[in-house]
């Protein structure tokens, strides 16, 4: 049965799936002609406008969940259980915005092709197309598929930062899979973070309506260019739109989806820096008054802020001449600067402001070929999960980043992005811990890994 997919948070937000597209330059004809006599209108722009806008379908086999006792390791062991792996279809409905015409890449949530073993795009002619994946990016909740790029329109993408509180924007979507809809609205608030929805927050709130179903559409001006991809709306009750909806703004978009083009993943800089938010007890323990910022807490050793001179107890308050007022100011900037990006830096140190120039790098992680390990991960890739004090939460453990298939590793269970969190019930955060676990293992190993949103064990004989 066909579902329109929504992903639902502690508050009640929760992720749609949504589209819509725009054209710029497009004049917005608000005279149209209707019996005669002149009646506003935002036709002309749609009929330029809504062919750019696509519905997503995706098909995918998930498992069907059994009795808890079955899915224990040690009792299927026991009473010599043969392993059973019932599946079932799940289909999904979503929204995307076609951004390149001549190459056909469609601009959508990563949540609406997440896990999707395939991905149809339905064009406002009816045309259905199979699309392959180019690259997503869970971070921000970007992701880019590609068509055949056969009589394609695309959208005109507009400056998100050229936006003002009262903007007219227009929602084009599908919401509850009932095909595509135009909603309109105003913007009612920029710079939304904090809600806990995706690691990198930067919405656009709107009252334009939108609903499940709408997600990886489009936010368009009355230009019909691109302003935001709606993600999210707030529903306490967990059901439709009340008139608080998100969307990502086109420029975070834009940095991510050239990346994902680029390179299939989004490569985020780092500073090698601790930071936590300026609050008011901290500001008068440094003697700083009517003063926002992100605290610098620790400085990692050979990084580019200690290359920079960068100390404990630094103030940041500007990044490129952007203000910071917190440290979620601070990880959306740093976390989608390019690799090889100068960042000028305000700080206020000792209570005098001082300018500094820092050269963002990329994450260097350490990797190690698992049969280092043990003989039953030969095959797969490991590296250590790390935290960065400007990135998002991760959680600490060992990722696997590469496997071949028909490995040993791929033989165990093991896939690519699985996260190691503990053997035999011994927690791993680096390299030397999982030696550590694996030796002490004497009949075989009870892996724990994270995989997307959920957990499970693998037992290794």
């Amino acid at each position: 049965m066909k579902k329109s997919c929504a992903k639902y948070f502690s508050l009640g937000l929760f992720l749609l799936f949504l589209n819509t597209t725009g054209t710029a330059g497009i004049p917005v004809n608000l005279l149209g002609t209707a019996a005669g006599q002149e009646m506003p209108s935002l036709a002309p722009m749609l009929d330029q406008v809504t062919p750019a806008v696509v519905n997503i379908s995706t098909r995918s086999r998930v498992k069907v969940k059994d009795n808890p006792l079955l899915s224990d390791p040690f009792f299927r062991y026991f009473f010599n259980l043969p392993q059973r792996q019932r599946e079932r279809e799940s289909q999904s409905l979503g929204s995307g915005v076609i951004v390149d015409a001549k190459e056909g890449f469609i601009i959508t949530n990563n949540h609406v092709i997440d896990k999707a073993d395939e991905i149809t795009v339905t064009l406002r002619d009816n045309r259905k197309l199979k699309a392959e994946l180019i690259g997503r990016d869970p971070e921000t909740d970007i992701a880019v598929i590609k068509v055949e790029p056969t009589k394609l329109s695309a959208v005109e993408l507009s400056n998100s930062d050229a936006l003002r509180v009262g903007d007219f924007v227009i929602a084009i979507g599908n919401p509850f899979g009932l095909g595509q809809t135009v909603t309109s609205g105003i913007v009612s608030a920029l710079g939304r973070s904090g809600l806990g929805i995706e690691g990198y927050e930067d919405f656009i709130q709107t009252d334009a309506s939108i609903n499940p179903g709408n997600s990886g559409g489009a936010l368009v001006n009355l230009r019909g260019e691109l302003v935001g991809i709606n993600t999210a709306i707030l529903s306490p009750g967990g059901g439709g739109n009340v008139g608080i909806g998100f969307a990502i703004p086109v420029n975070m978009v834009q940095d991510v989806m050239h990346q994902l083009i680029k390179h299939g993943e989004v490569k985020r800089g780092r500073l090698g820096i601790y930071v936590q938010d300026l609050t008011e007890e901290l500001a008068n323990a440094f003697g700083l008054k009517n003063l926002k910022g992100a605290v610098v807490s620790q400085v990692m050793d050979e990084s580019p802020a200690e290359n920079a001179g960068l100390r404990a107890g630094d103030v940041i308050v500007q990044l490129n001449n952007r203000i910071v007022d917190s440290t979620g100011d601070l990880r959306n900037i740093i976390g989608l600067l390019r690799v090889g990006s100068t960042v000028d830096m305000e700080i206020v140190r000792n209570g005098k402001r001082k300018n500094i120039t820092v050269v963002v790098t990329e994450q260097a992680r350490q990797k190690i070929n698992g049969v280092k390990i043990s003989k039953h991960l030969e095959g797969a890739e490991l590296a250590i999960v790390e935290e960065d004090g400007t990135n998002a939460n991760r959680t600490n453990g060992i990722e696997v980043i590469d496997i071949k298939k028909d490995s040993a590793a791929w033989n165990t269970g093991l896939r690519k992005n699985d996260i190691i969190m503990s053997v035999n019930r011994i927690r791993v955060r680096d390299f030397d811990e999982l030696k550590q676990a694996v030796q002490r293992t004497r009949r075989g190993m009870l892996i724990n890994i994270l995989r997307g949103d959920g957990g499970l064990f693998l037992l290794v004989q």
